[in-house]
This record gives C-alpha cells, structure tokens and sequence, in this order.
C-alpha cells in the first residue's frame, strides 16, 4: 500500500493517526511546517512546508493513496486571514491536490463548532444545519473547509468529515493542561447553573474514528460525502466532570459562578477591547465560549455506528485513569 499522507501529522489528533497507521505496519507521511520528532519516532517521514502554498501541499501528496486533512488553526482568537489561510486556502489546497494526485480516499478532521449556533444542542445528529452566525473565526472557516470538502466528494476522490468533539487525552497540549493551569490560579468560573451536558472524545477513539473512515472510503463508500460526530458513549456534566479531573490532580474545585449573560457581556467587552489594541493572546473569555462553557452541546453516534461502524475503544472512566497517569507521570506543566 502507498503512503498515507497525514497533515497536521505533529499535533495531537495528527500524531495519534500517525501512531495508529504505523500500529497497523503501515507506511505514513507527515506534513507541516516543521520536523516533528514525536512522528519520526513512530515512523513517520516528514514533509516540510506551509499548508497555504499549493505546490507544497501537491509535492507532499504525490504518491500516496489516502489523505488525512488534520492540519488547522485552532483556537477562538486571532486574525480572520490566518484562519482563512490554513483553514479554507489550506483546504482548498489539499483538494487540489487530491484531485492532481488521483487520491482515492480524503478523511477530513472537522468539529462540531460548525453547527453550534448558541442555543442547547442534545442529540442531534448530522442533520442538523450549520451555524448561521459563528462567533469566532475558527467555526466560520472550519464551516466553509468542511462543507468544501463533502461537495468534493465524487466518483473519482471519496470524501468525509470527522467531527470530534473537546479531544482529550495523554499528549494534550491545549485543552487539559490549559484547564488545569487555570484551576490553579482560581480564574475558572462556573458559567451558567452548571449542570450543561457535553460530548468529550477520547484521543484513542477520535483516532480510531478516522481510520474507520478511511477504510470505509476505500471500501464500500457509504461514508461518501458525510460528516460523522465522534464521541464517548455518554456526555459528562461539564462542570462534574472537570472538578473530577481536578480532584485527581489535587486542584481545588471551582465552585464560583457567572450567569450566561453577564459572561457574555465580559466576553464581548474583552473581544472589543482586545481587538482595539491589537492584543494578539486570547482573551480568558469570549461571547463564544461564554456559550460553550454554559450551554449544553451533545450529538448522536448513530451515523458514525452505523455506517462506520464506530464504537468507543477506550472508556472515559479508562481514558481519566490513562491521563491521570500521564499528567502525574510526565509532569505536565499546568500551572
């Protein structure tokens, strides 16, 4: 079998691609602006250059048989061009080159950011309508990547979309380390009355998720053009569940509260003053996650189960043993 190309192949859902490929004795190219010594212990050969330059992501992708599009900005601040850039020129990209190449199979890594329009999501499914009013530049440019990639989708490069949501894990690097090193300071507030449920996606299963994707596409097809939430089993509590993580860690709860509303109002007073002196850091709060933080937002598997056959590999009680140790272990810096 010809290489797989992983983009974004040295961030955390990327390297956990990478690590599973070569786990299956299969041959991985890895693409980004730099050397990742993590995927060239695993195996991987690194490619080098900018997802914004056409030729670049071309040279990459010649030879291979399979594409995994990993590679994006992430975060909920920052400037409109970089996430316009890496997420929708850098796409378009990859497509090109797919298309070029005469790649047969192109698993896309999305989010569910797409269509979380402010308001309580719990159990929708792949139905449910992008977001007509995205509050950050990421959902935005992750909407018109994705659905960019799913109109591709044809008789000659099947495509899909997997949509993980709040990945977690040993290997994080943003998400866990982040809500710990705030927990130290005592800067966490409750938003909301707290008791919002969420989709967390465990590193293994989001991994897992892709692969089955790809294979799928290679296969029968019937994940052509579709999108795929990917989660655990069951929503956690978000607020529960994240001062269960601090009690493992020995940080002290968050009990403190903000309502919704007032959240908001610093959020967009933050974002306004921010973006008035050109302040390049994220703010500690914004209107977007003011919404995240309070409401709830969780999907159904169903799609994924029945046409991927998607099944969660590693449980959460399983996945907090396995970061525990790993936080403890490693020394993660949290603070």
């Amino acid at each position: 079998m010809s290489d797989s190309l992983v983009t974004g192949g040295g961030g955390f859902i990327g390297l956990a691609i990478v690590r599973e490929l070569r786990r299956q004795g299969r041959k991985v190219r890895v693409f980004g602006r730099h050397r990742y010594p993590a995927a060239e212990a695993a195996g991987a050969v690194c490619v080098q250059g900018d997802i914004r330059a056409a030729a670049a992501v071309s040279r990459a992708v010649e030879g291979c048989s399979s594409v995994f599009h990993v590679a994006a900005k992430a975060g909920i601040w920052g400037s409109c061009d970089e996430y316009q850039g890496i997420n929708v020129i850098g796409t378009r990209n990859v497509l090109a080159a797919c298309r070029e190449h005469k790649i047969q199979a192109l698993v896309h890594t999305s989010t569910p950011s797409v269509v979380f329009d402010g308001h309580d999501i719990e159990g929708g499914g792949e139905t449910l309508p992008y977001a007509s009013r995205p509050l950050c530049h990421y959902a935005a440019t992750k909407i018109i990547a994705e659905q960019e990639v799913l109109q591709a989708n044809d008789g000659r490069l099947r495509t899909a979309a997997i949509r993980p949501h709040l990945v977690w894990g040993p290997g994080d690097t943003n998400l866990i380390p982040r809500l710990l090193a705030r927990g130290r300071e005592g800067s966490l507030r409750i938003v909301g009355d707290g008791q919002n449920r969420v989709d967390i996606a465990y590193i293994d299963n989001v991994a897992h998720a892709h692969l089955l994707a790809e294979e799928n596409l290679r296969g029968s097809g019937t994940a052509a053009g579709k999108a795929f939430f990917i989660g655990q089993q069951e929503p956690v509590r978000l607020w529960p569940w994240i001062n269960g993580l601090f009690a493992r860690m020995n940080v002290s709860p968050v009990t403190k509260q903000i309502s919704l509303e007032k959240a908001k109002a610093v959020g967009w007073l933050l974002e306004k003053v921010y973006a008035a002196l050109k302040i390049e850091r994220e703010p500690k709060m914004t209107r977007f996650l003011a919404e995240q933080l309070a409401m709830s937002h969780w999907f159904s598997k169903q799609q994924a189960e029945t046409l991927l056959g998607y099944q969660e590999q590693v449980s959460t009680e399983e996945g907090l043993e396995r970061l525990t140790a790993w936080l403890r272990q490693d020394k993660v810096e949290v603070g």
